[in-house]
């Protein structure tokens, strides 16, 4: 399993967010449909600075956080801990996310990542996972998480629903 660093994305990470979000393997499982991946670094920019801005309305442990493996100094993917809303507003539940740049999946970066958010998250947490994506329900259950089955509840998708114990 590698070790990371998890830390804010800055503006010179702009690169590395365009490289990894530009690419279909990620954004296939990402955000309502119809999905589609980033197709210009200004795209990338314009993202970058909207979650920096989501960020600023947080409070550590919650944001979205880049996956930093130790030693390399650059990120290769994204760790979420954000409050959830639904068609009513806000619901009092909490979502755990990671993404993945395809080059580093399979190395245990996004358990260890998601594992530290969870030390200090509220208990109860969700992970929403594409009911296709078997790489990311394998975290979840990596993680402990109870498979609670699909549900159409957020983001006008219907998604698998993992819980935190």
């Amino acid at each position: 399993m590698g070790a990371v660093q998890l830390r804010h994305w800055v503006a010179d990470d702009l690169d590395a967010f365009f490289d990894i979000y530009s690419r279909w393997d990620v954004m296939r499982w990402l955000g309502p449909q119809p999905r589609r991946a980033l197709v210009d670094l200004d795209e990338a920019r314009e993202r970058l600075a909207r979650w920096q801005a989501r960020e600023r309305e947080l409070a550590d442990p919650y944001g979205l956080w880049a996956i930093v493996p130790d030693g390399s100094g650059h990120p290769v993917g994204t760790a979420l801990l954000l409050p959830l809303h639904d068609g009513d507003g806000p619901t009092g539940e909490v979502e755990v996310g990671w993404h993945l740049h395809p080059d580093h999946q399979g190395r245990g970066l996004a358990t260890e990542a998601a594992r530290r958010l969870l030390r200090d998250a509220p208990p109860g947490v969700l992970a929403l996972t594409d009911p296709d994506n078997e790489r990311s329900q394998a975290v979840a259950r990596r993680l402990g998480m109870r498979d609670e089955g699909l549900t159409d509840r957020w983001f006008g998708l219907t998604a698998r629903q993992f819980r935190a114990p």
